[in-house]
């Protein structure tokens, strides 16, 4: 093990993201074992167990944080890190035979921090760690395989079966590799996968977490949750043909062009703009809404948070692309203004409709005209989609702002929740809808682009209120 010093690393957004899906309160836990190492080693510990609730399944976090004095000898050091990493293990088996009958798919992590404290070889018990004037700095250390093959044996068929273990600085480092909750929920999947086939073999099948991120990253299995999507949108006639950045990209992964990385760095970017942009939304609203129905209602703002922050890499990269091609639109667009559909590649039953507001103020498609009609296009819209699986319609009405060469965005939105409707009312829509098109094709006109509602079928939605927000963002000035 390194006895270095590591910095704080770039987290990224993931990190503020999880607080959304946070199920309650950290609940502080006592470790069997880790009272003699507060003893013989003059040290302390907290431990917080945190449970999310993430789209795809429950995340659980064991946070165990060590304060050693700073002259602790690196022996000293990784016969306690061997012992707490045990003592976590022996807390996770007594966690597992208290919920034998939970069946709800979930991953388990262990995050272990190791914080040397300077100054002084010894705490003042009288005082918490968070009080103390000692300087703290973290140790870097790292997990990995081989570690629990070599140094730290265990039974892997039942204590390291889910629990997954990795060092402050990996977990964070791999937080703000995969940049979103989807990514972090396969990547624990393909980590634990590499965990027990490595047990299988009795060979590390990776030497550190960076590389086996790094393999996760550059692996083609990375878009098939869009693939999946994209031919079930195919399927249901919600488009014509497949996404041509989806396929490009794989394409790209598969035979690890140039343009790989290029593409990679362009996801990259695209998840923290939509971040930034998902998260001031909310606390935008929260602040304007302190004591609105939503609150009365028990929905809490996190719900509609959620909606936003549940996309991946994939696509937000969609999402943020479809926003900033807005200026290389022909003039007669921008003047008019007109709308891009654009579909969740990470949940089947959410749907975007970015409304870009005309320019000329009392114009019939300006943002004066089309504000106040956003809950009927998403109505509309939910009425109209020919998925059974819609579960939100999220619109979003958008101004385009220049200001002494300053491009901003100036953001409407609005969440529509929809129930899905049965297979029956889905075949009468879809009834509707080729009658509408046939009567169309008749008078030899095309399908009415104006951006009011227009006419509609009943559509099931759910008796929860909406949510309507307002943000102005500075649009980027580089090209994307």
């Amino acid at each position: 093990m390194s006895h270095s010093i590591t910095t704080m690393p770039d987290w990224g957004y993931l990190t503020t993201e999880l607080v959304s899906y946070l199920q309650a309160d950290a609940k502080a836990v006592t470790l069997a074992g880790m009272h003699t190492i507060e003893h013989e080693y003059n040290a302390q510990y907290i431990a917080r167990h945190y449970q999310y609730q993430l789209p795809l399944g429950k995340l659980q976090l064991l946070e165990l944080t060590l304060y050693l004095p700073y002259d602790t000898k690196s022996a000293e050091i990784e016969a306690v890190r061997m012992t707490a990493v045990k003592s976590a293990l022996t807390w996770y088996k007594s966690l597992l035979s208290q919920n034998e009958d939970n069946e709800s798919v979930g991953y388990e992590a262990l995050i272990f921090d190791i914080q040397l404290v300077g100054g002084s070889s010894s705490f003042n018990k009288n005082d918490s760690i968070g009080k103390t004037t000692s300087a703290l700095q973290r140790l870097k250390h790292n997990f990995g395989f081989r570690y629990f093959l070599e140094d730290l044996v265990v039974d892997m068929s039942e204590s390291m079966q889910q629990l997954q273990v990795f060092s402050w600085d990996d977990w964070y480092s791999i937080a703000a590799a995969v940049r979103t909750p989807c990514e972090l929920w396969r990547f624990l999947a393909y980590h634990l996968e590499q965990l027990q086939h490595s047990a299988i073999n009795h060979i590390p099948s990776f030497e550190s977490e960076d590389d086996l991120v790094e393999r996760f990253l550059q692996s083609p299995d990375l878009l098939a949750p869009a693939i999946a999507v994209d031919n079930v949108l195919i399927k249901n006639e919600a488009q014509d043909e497949p996404n041509s950045a989806l396929v490009a990209i794989t394409l790209a992964y598969k035979n690890q062009s140039s343009t790989a990385q290029m593409y990679r760095q362009h996801m990259i970017q695209a998840a923290t703009i939509w971040s930034q942009l998902s998260m001031q939304m909310i606390d935008t609203y929260g602040k304007k809404h302190v004591a609105n129905s939503d609150e009365q209602a028990g929905i809490p703002l996190a719900h509609w948070q959620q909606q936003l922050l549940d996309e991946s890499l994939f696509s937000r990269h969609e999402l943020i692309r479809t926003l900033y091609r807005h200026p290389k639109q022909s003039a007669s667009l921008q003047k008019d203004g007109y709308v891009v559909h654009q579909h969740s590649y990470e949940s089947l039953g959410r749907h975007y409709v970015l409304v870009f507001y005309g320019q000329e103020s009392k114009g019939p498609n300006s943002k004066a005209a089309v504000q106040p009609k956003l809950a009927n296009i998403a109505q509309d819209v939910a009425t109209r989609l020919p998925i059974i699986e819609l579960h939100h319609v999220v619109v979003l009405g958008i101004d385009f702002i220049t200001e002494n060469n300053e491009h901003f965005f100036d953001i409407d939105l609005w969440i529509q929740p929809v129930d899905a409707m049965t297979q029956r009312e889905r075949q009468l829509t879809k009834q509707m809808q080729k009658l509408k098109q046939q009567e169309l094709d008749k008078q030899n006109k095309p399908p009415s682009s104006n951006l009011d509602s227009g006419e509609s079928a009943k559509v099931k939605t759910k008796k929860l209120p909406q949510v309507q927000m307002n943000l102005t963002i500075p649009a980027r000035k580089d090209k994307h």
